[in-house]
This record gives structure tokens, sequence and C-alpha cells, in this order.
């Protein structure tokens, strides 16, 4: 049976903050809210874990999945930044955006794409997700909390304990934080390229649209 938690969504409670670090350094499964909708996520080098996921969500092995960063330091250690995509990301981080970058040595293989070797990294504008992110002291491996046989992800927590409590081991409920996805950036190239777009702004960007 899963742990329910109500956070505040502007001032995260510190004590229910903790409790859940806690359940994810044991190995446990949380969905929490985002600055775009609701995400479901592990700690990154947590494989059952993530076995779980993939099995909650019905995915398979070539699914990608998303680190939630702290700040851009840490998206640097995780992927490999030039000067166009540092400043792009210095510029819109926080904020509603993934960016596909080329993954360092320090992202668990099967968390790359199998053939190019990318990442998606972001790094939300939520204060619960920052208190998290603060306490782990590490990414959350993390994808979008859309169910089989959904074509949005689930915004009523409450409706999601009912369905999930047995199959994860926290839901935090932060609100209704929209149903929009995150706009997905490929800075693989010279030129970037819009690749999803999503809940985060690109009218003061200049990319190409894919």
């Amino acid at each position: 049976m899963s742990q329910f938690f109500t956070i505040h969504p502007v001032n995260p409670q510190v004590r229910l903050i903790t409790q859940a670090v806690a359940i994810m350094r044991k190995g446990g499964v949380m969905i929490y809210p985002t600055d775009s909708c609701y995400a479901i996520g592990c700690r990154i080098g947590d494989k059952v874990a993530m076995e779980r996921i993939a099995r909650i969500r019905q995915i398979d092995k070539e699914h990608n999945f998303t680190l939630v960063c702290r700040d851009l330091s840490e998206i640097a250690t995780y992927a490999k930044v030039d000067n166009v995509a540092f400043r792009l990301i210095k510029a819109f981080t926080p904020g509603a955006y993934t960016f596909i970058l080329h993954a360092t040595h320090e992202v668990p293989r099967r968390l790359q794409h199998p053939k190019r070797k990318t990442i998606g990294l972001r790094v939300p504008d939520h204060p619960i997700v920052h208190a998290l992110l603060e306490q782990l002291g590490e990414p959350i491996m993390s994808s979008t909390l859309l169910l089989p046989g959904k074509t949005e992800p689930e915004t009523d927590m409450e409706a999601v304990r009912e369905q999930l409590e047995k199959h994860v081991d926290l839901i935090i409920d932060g609100g209704n934080c929209g149903i929009e996805a995150t706009t997905v950036i490929d800075l693989l190239d010279d030129v970037p390229k819009v690749l999803r777009l999503g809940k985060g702004a690109v009218d003061r960007l200049e990319l190409s649209e894919e």
C-alpha cells in the first residue's frame, strides 16, 4: 500500500519532503507534480524501480526516461553541453523544457538512446520538485504519468490513488499542475530543433522545428 502525501505546492512541508526522499532512497517509485504535468519517478540508478515504472506505464525498453535535475551544473554532469547549448539552457531553466543531449558516462547505459547515446534532461520550475531534488542530491529518473490507454496525463491524485496505490510507494498530491507536457528541444546539432511543442514557449528562441 502506498503512502499519500498532500504537499503544499508553494511552501512544501519539510517533514513530508524528507519522508518522500527516504522512500525513494529505499527503492521507492513516486508519483509527483511538476511544472508541466504529473510524473512518475525513482532514483537514477535503480533498475528494479525503473522496471516497475515500465510495467505501470506498459512501455518497452526503447522508451526514453528523463533525468530531472536541480540546476544547470547537474545537467553538465550527465550530458555533454557545448557553449551554444549552455547559453540556451541557462536562459530557459528552470522551466517546462526537456533538452536532448549526448549523455556522459555518468548516465547508466539503459537510460540512453540505444543508438544515439543521448538523454533527455530538464530543470522544472516547481517548489515541490526543487525541495525533493535538494534533499535527494541527485536527479530523479522520470516519465510522464500517462497511463495505458490514456491520451492525457493524470491530474486527479485521488483517482490515481485508487488505481495505483498497490503499485507505487508514494503519491504526492500537489494540486492540479495541468496536462500539457514539456517542450522538447534537440541540442545535438549546431541548430537546435523543436521535437515537441509543449508548455514551454519557443517564441523567443532561434530554433528550427521538425
